[in-house]
Formats: structure tokens, sequence, C-alpha cells
């Protein structure tokens, strides 16, 4: 059985990794901050000089969207992160890191872009340049796959601000759905990234940056009104400014080349199984932070 170190797990990626059925088929190591901080060189030495795997999925980071307590020294800290276990490279077989579109630079998106639209833009903001540094550095390393994730949902996310918890939430608590703008997003349902990781695990592609990312994308606006069909009540959808934003979409042709049989759960049905899990679990959703829109 293969030995797998899921960084991160206690975040949105890393946890859903854990609670999956990889854990069958896996020895998965989930270690917690004060067992390995990977910014911190001395710990993850120390982890390292007793601990070896085949495999690290690598999803530990320090948050920078909207909602984090902190957002300073992002490059710092996430470069660290990633560098500290590069580092140990003698220790295990494979390195899989959950990446993201914001490498592309989020000022100059284009409808489904591909891999090779890659460094056309330098990316402004501090997130999306730490990317843009590892997109430089890692497709040189043996044995390192870089995913970049558009946008991704399920059990887990900051309901507060992730847009599908977030209109989910709301409308179990009968309150408006609120979007700034309507904007075409590509939204990968987390339970299907699982198989993505099983295939990059088992398998050792030519490429070495791939877009994870559906078929298809769909409007804000239009999941809006999914959540709101689900729910089955009478509640407001508000959008505040007309017309279509920025479209956040990338291609998945290299990904199906790769993995020619991916398969990605119809979007409804997603929402619709992620509505189910909220239900069950409504005495843990905080509706003073439905309210007010971060």
């Amino acid at each position: 059985m293969k030995k797998i170190l899921v960084t991160g797990a206690s975040g949105f990626i890393g946890r859903n990794v854990a609670e999956s059925y990889l854990k069958d088929k896996y020895e998965l190591f989930t270690p917690n901050r004060s067992e390995l901080d990977c910014s911190d060189d001395e710990s993850v030495n120390r982890y390292f000089a007793t601990h070896s795997f085949d495999v690290v999925i690598h999803s530990a980071a320090k948050p920078g969207h909207r909602n984090a307590a902190d957002t300073t020294s992002l490059l710092l800290t996430n470069s660290r992160m990633i560098f500290n276990l590069l580092k140990h490279q003698d220790k295990w077989g494979k390195f899989l890191n959950m990446g993201s579109g914001a490498i592309y630079d989020m000022r100059h998106y284009e409808p489904k872009m591909k891999e090779s639209y890659f460094g056309t833009y330098i990316p402004a903001d501090e997130h999306g340049y730490n990317k843009y540094i590892l997109g430089k550095f890692l497709p040189q390393l043996e044995h390192v796959y870089d995913f970049r994730i558009f946008g991704i949902f399920g059990k887990y996310e900051d309901y507060a601000i992730r847009f599908i918890s977030n209109a989910i939430c709301k409308a179990i608590h009968d309150l408006p759905i609120t979007l700034r703008q309507s904007r075409r997003f590509d939204y990968l349902y987390i339970d299907d990234l699982m198989p993505i990781l099983e295939h990059f695990i088992e398998n050792d592609p030519t490429e070495k940056s791939f877009n994870i990312t559906p078929d298809s994308s769909i409007e804000l606006l239009e999941i809006a009104k999914i959540v709101k069909r689900i729910s089955g009540k009478n509640i407001d959808i508000r959008v505040a400014q007309e017309g279509l934003g920025m479209e956040y979409s990338g291609d998945n042709g290299l990904l199906r080349s790769e993995y020619s049989s991916v398969n990605f759960t119809p979007i409804e049905v997603a929402i619709g199984n992620l509505y189910s899990w909220y239900e069950s679990n409504k005495a843990s959703i905080d509706r003073n932070l439905l309210i007010t829109d971060k």
C-alpha cells in the first residue's frame, strides 16, 4: 500500500482528501501543524528524519482571500512551505502541488485559458505572483506536477465567502442569494478531484502542469437559480450589477489527453449533494456570517 503525505489536512482540500475513498486505497498521513509545520525549516527536517512517502499531496497554504485573518507575508510563507518540502526530495517519490488558476494573472483572464497562456502576463497580486514563481520552477523538477485549479467547491469550504456554499447556506436560512455581478466560472466539485489524484498517483505523465477544471463553465446567476430550485423556496436572487464580469475558466484538453476517462459530476447533482450535506449540518452554520457579504 502506497504511503501518501497530505499537507494542509485541516483545510478545505486536504480535509476532503483525508475523508475520501483514497484513505481505503492508500496509507494516508495527515499530520497537524504541531507535527508538521511546512513553513518551518526545522519542523520539516524533523518530520522527514523519521518519515518517507511514495507521494506528497501538497495542499497546505496560507490563505490570501478576503476572509483570511492575516494576509501578510503570503509569498514568503507559501514559498517556504513548498521549498522546505522539495528540499527533502529523497524522502518522497512524487509531488502533486495543488496550485491555482491565479497563475495566469487575474487582470487578464481569457475564456478557457490553455496551459500555454502561462507567462503571457506576470500577476500583480501576491497570491498570483507566488503561483507564477512556482509555475516557472516546478516543471524543471522530476516527478513534480502542478495542478492549476480554478473554482472548486464542496463541504468544509468557507461558506461565508465561497459562492456556492454561501448561496446554499443562505437558502437554508431563508435569506436572499446575493451576487455582486454574474460571471462565468469553472467549478470543480471536490469529489471529482479524488479520481484525478488517484490517476496521478498511479501514473507518470510527460507533461508537468495541468489545468484541473471541468468541461463546462457556468454563470453564477445560473448557480443561484439551481440553488433556489433545489431549495424549493421562494427566496430572492439579488444581483448588484448587471452584465457579465470577466470569465474565469481554463481549457482541460491537456488533462483529458492524459486521463481520457476523467468524469465530472453534473453541476446540479453536485450542488444537490452539497445542499443535502449542509441541511444535515445546519446547526453548524452561523447565520450571522451570511447577513453581511464580504
